[in-house]
């Protein structure tokens, strides 16, 4: 018999051999699969977003395949392609990378958009159409993807229509003072390479029915769909949150008071991923510099809306 809870608490305490001192960024990352989404770990270089990924890819006996993503990357080199076999005289498919139960797409914003694109179909159906045949992607699927900031030099910024794609964008940040002093000490001596597997494929299906099982009282429901439909006319937003927006977010909840040993939701988990969920899924109105904001007006705006929204008793 299935036991969620430790199962999730294992997991949860095998990435964080790796990862000091980013508790809630590992919880969004479990929300993430257990909600059938893909993961966004978007930061400067260097604070953990690719280690991050394999961790949490090397903890789960699945299927496991890194790409690194370069301007030179051709949507072929992900899903693969067409051969022809000379002895059999006809043409069979070679499948890509993206044949995998965990993908990471390391540094997606470094590549094109033609090539980014070609992630559209896999991410949103489990599948990819190459020659007018479709191939099923294994399950379960996920892509964890890593970007730098869309300032730095050679990036290229993703589409609406493919940051709508992810359910879930986490920001690492720096470690804490005691963590970042852990890591040069050495007594973080565990490296993602090193994790043994503690979820099989068969337990990550079984947890993600679990989640899709966890209640939405009608009452909860209807706070979420009033946040969606505050964001959508603000006038500070060009763009408000799309109906995939909605449904992901009904879905991180639910996958969220699993994690939190419940089996049902609650109004703090519909708040605690609104930010997560939304805040790339949004477009600020230009204009908004003018109503004195900083630089990250999105999750600004979004609490603010959380403010104003009444929570059901």
């Amino acid at each position: 018999m299935l036991d969620p809870q430790a199962k999730i608490s294992s997991l949860h305490d095998n990435i964080e051999r790796v990862i000091c001192g980013k508790s809630e960024a590992v919880t969004l990352a479990m929300v993430t699969l257990l909600a059938r989404g893909h993961l966004l770990i978007e930061d400067v270089p260097g604070v953990g977003k690719t280690t991050l990924a394999q961790s949490f890819a090397r903890s789960l006996s699945c299927s496991f395949k890194r790409i690194q993503f370069t301007s030179d990357l051709l949507p072929s080199d992900i899903i693969g392609m067409s051969v022809f076999n000379q002895p059999a005289r006809e043409f069979e498919f070679r499948p890509g990378p993206i044949f995998a139960n965990i993908v990471l797409a390391d540094e997606i914003n470094r590549t094109t958009p033609k090539t980014q694109s070609s992630l559209l179909e896999a991410m949103n159906d489990a599948q990819v159409s190459v020659e007018n045949h479709t191939h099923a992607l294994p399950r379960p699927f996920m892509v964890i993807a890593t970007q730098n900031p869309v300032e730095y030099q050679g990036t290229f910024p993703l589409p609406e229509s493919q940051l709508d794609r992810f359910l879930i964008r986490v920001r690492m940040g720096y470690p804490g003072v005691a963590d970042e002093k852990r890591i040069l000490s050495g007594r973080q001596t565990v490296r993602a390479d090193e994790l043994a597997p503690v979820l099989t494929g068969e337990e990550v299906l079984a947890l993600q029915e679990e989640a899709s099982r966890v209640t939405m009282d009608d009452a909860l429901t209807d706070y979420l769909m009033a946040i969606v439909t505050a964001t959508r006319s603000r006038p500070d937003l060009d763009l408000g949150v799309s109906t995939r927006g909605a449904v992901f977010l009904h879905r991180a909840a639910r996958a969220l008071a699993l994690v939190e040993g419940r089996t049902y939701c609650l109004p703090d988990d519909v708040k605690r991923l609104v930010v997560p969920v939304f805040a790339h899924r949004v477009i600020v109105n230009p204009g908004v510099e003018s109503f004195g904001r900083g630089t990250d007006d999105a999750h600004d705006i979004l609490i603010e809306i959380l403010d104003q929204v009444p929570v059901p008793l």
